[in-house]
């Protein structure tokens, strides 16, 4: 018979799990009955998965109410340590949270639509004479706005095509009130020269205002109207000034020609539409947004979401709470539409490649005041923009398939050629070191890291290096090393004093698979003795050796463990990959090198203190304005005209230099 002395003492750490999921569950239960958006999270406080739910009790208790095995759902709920709720009035208000949380806590298991870059606008300045221009940023009142456009590209060819047509000025106000005489845009027929006199207001005006008509759609009214001005000049024997409207005729006739529609053919409603088509293929989906403003085809955008395949399998496991609906494609689409006009302003009408839940609409109705309208099967010129959207997406998707399997196969040939012991290849980390200076002035490091087969220019660095001999690139390299190993190895260390084998859990103090350099021999001895001196693993170090003649293609791998110098072969695909991150470790560190050699000659130092205010920021201003003295007499209307720059930014800017 055994006794108590008998029983195996209980785990300590099974005991903190059971209570945690006890504490859980008992959450779970006292969960109210009306519409809200749950969040789960995991013991490192990451967030894995952001829902919503016309009824929060049922719909979380579904997670919990049976063993889902080895499935996506039962690896999410195993590392579930926590949750948070949040009640809302009804389910729309929780389907805009929700999509509003998506985007901002990145949770691992929901489909996550990642886009940095705002849309360009045309902007048409207010002025005497106003001018065009492009613009990225926030509209305001002061000025009238024509977009957003998929692109630049697209802007910039709009505003070449209103220089054909109605030959408005592109010059900055600088530059118009300073002009002695026309510029070369006059004299090849792009401008009408209103700097210097060669057209009265009111007939500038009249081009404007033809220009703003053309921009909303009425072109046709515009060709009537100015057929009439033609004829009407021509009747007053002005044949010279005829003539000249009878060209702007004929260049807005051709630029009409070009698109694939007439504009008798559309319908009001057809004036602004947004046309998205979805495919998904290979664990990875692609969303292509086609714009249509005034009643014409601006352009498209490819957008590529995270985490398809994880939500997904969330979805479909869970497809009794989601009505039956288990196709990859509706998801994406209804995220897509989601995420993305929480901060774009939508046009009235959309044209969708599947149907749409009709509850989204006008939830996305009521928070951008815009009544929204989608349609699924479209007919005649809607069709036919379905169809090209489609096809795009379809291109986009199947290039996209081909690089990262293109980059996955160079990621192997590396990790094979190097003999690496890597468990997981989609974790596989490089990290690239370079120095770049002038003749020793603007001495500057750079890092730059390759992860999950592509570069990851969020975890780029610049390393500002001072205290060496200037041109010294052996100190330099040391110095970058311990700046970045150093806070690697003190972690380590503490690790172990603490007896535990558990990762560096900060992302920035992880050592990484591989250390490249952009060096030979000398470069590779400096960072061995970096790496003994630091107490790390000596085989992550390979220098990369230009080859003979220093030709691409005949570079040879040194390695700091005492193994031979290797060359990969020309062809090689691990060269190929190892070439690639040590060219943007070299145009990273130059770009730096040279931002830094422009502050400390012209004083940039002073915009660099201003927050918001970037490298390329920097850049832009110095270059438009000749320096810092030209952006400090710049007003904020002018400051705001460079792109990048809103107008508040336009202000802190201006703030700061007076």
């Amino acid at each position: 018979m055994s006794t108590p002395a008998d029983e195996p003492a209980a785990d300590p750490v099974d005991d903190a799990e059971a209570i945690a999921h006890a504490r859980l569950l008992a959450e779970v239960s006292a969960l109210p009955s009306l519409p809200g958006v749950y969040r789960y999270f995991d013991a490192q406080d990451a967030v894995l998965y952001v829902g919503k739910a016309r009824n929060l009790k049922k719909r979380v208790s579904s997670y919990f109410q049976k063993d889902h095995g080895g499935t996506r759902i039962g690896h999410m709920i195993s590392r579930i340590v926590r949750m948070e709720t949040t009640v809302v009035r009804t389910e729309a208000e929780a389907l805009l949270l929700e999509n509003n949380l998506i985007k901002t806590l990145n949770p691992k298991f929901n489909i996550l639509f990642r886009d940095d870059k705002s849309y360009p606008y045309l902007k048409l300045v207010h002025h005497p004479f106003p001018r065009v221009a492009y613009y990225r940023g926030a509209v305001d009142r002061k000025h009238t706005y024509f977009g957003p456009y998929p692109g630049a590209w697209a802007v910039k060819e709009t505003i070449l095509l209103l220089q054909k047509a109605f030959r408005l000025r592109t010059c900055e106000d600088t530059v118009f009130a300073n002009r002695s005489r026309p510029c070369l845009l006059y004299q090849i027929r792009r401008c009408s020269g209103p700097c210097v006199g060669l057209i009265d207001p009111a007939e500038y005006g009249r081009d404007v205002a033809h220009a703003e008509r053309f921009l909303r759609g009425d072109s046709q009214a515009v060709i009537e109207s100015l057929q009439e001005r033609m004829m009407s000049l021509s009747d007053a024997l002005e044949f010279e000034r005829a003539a000249e409207v009878r060209n702007q005729i004929s260049a807005l006739s051709r630029v009409l020609h070009q698109q694939s529609v007439e504009e008798s053919s559309l319908s009001a409603r057809d004036r602004d539409v947004d046309i998205l088509a979805v495919r998904v293929q290979g664990g990875r989906a692609c969303v292509n947004l086609a714009m249509v403003r005034g009643g014409r085809h601006l352009g498209d955008r490819a957008y590529f979401p995270a985490h398809v395949e994880e939500a997904a399998a969330l979805s479909a496991e869970q497809a009794d709470d989601l009505a039956g609906q288990t196709a990859v494609e509706p998801q994406v689409l209804e995220a897509f539409i989601a995420q993305h006009y929480l901060g774009v302003a939508p046009p009235p009408s959309l044209v969708t490649s599947h149907a749409v839940d009709a509850g989204l609409l006008d939830a996305l109705s009521v928070q951008t005041g815009v009544r929204l309208a989608a349609q699924h099967q479209p007919r005649e010129q809607r069709r036919v923009w379905l169809e090209m959207a489609d096809k795009g997406a379809q291109i986009a998707l199947a290039r996209l398939l081909a690089e990262e399997g293109s980059q996955r196969e160079r990621t192997r040939a590396l990790v094979e050629a190097l003999d690496l012991a890597v468990d997981d290849l989609d974790r596989f980390r490089v990290e690239c070191f370079d120095i770049s200076h002038t003749a020793g002035e603007s001495t500057q490091a750079s890092c730059v890291v390759y992860e999950q087969h592509a570069m990851r220019n969020a975890d780029y660095r610049r390393y500002n290096i001072d205290g060496i001999t200037g041109g010294d690139d052996y100190a330099a390299m040391r110095q970058v090393l311990l700046r970045r190993y150093g806070k690697v190895a003190e972690a380590r260390a503490a690790a172990n004093l603490a007896g535990t084998e558990e990762a560096v859990p900060a992302k920035g103090l992880r050592l990484p698979d591989l250390v490249l350099v952009d060096g030979g021999r000398g470069q590779v001895s400096m960072a061995r003795d970096v790496f003994i001196q630091l107490g790390l693993d000596l085989s992550l170090i390979v220098g990369v050796e230009k080859g003979e003649g220093r030709k691409v293609g005949l570079e040879e791998l040194v390695f700091a463990d005492g193994r031979d110098k290797v060359y990969l072969g020309h062809d090689s695909a691990a060269l190929m990959l190892v070439a690639q991150i040590r060219d943007e470790a070299h145009r990273f560190a130059i770009t730096g090198m040279r931002a830094r050699r422009a502050s400390v000659r012209t004083g940039g130092s002073r915009l660099e203190e201003i927050a918001g205010v970037g490298p390329k920021k920097r850049a832009r201003l110095l270059q438009r304005f000749g320096g810092v003295r030209g952006v400090g007499a710049a007003s904020v209307d002018e400051l705001a005209s460079v792109e990048g720059i809103s107008h508040e930014l336009a202000e802190e800017i201006y703030r700061a230099l007076h």
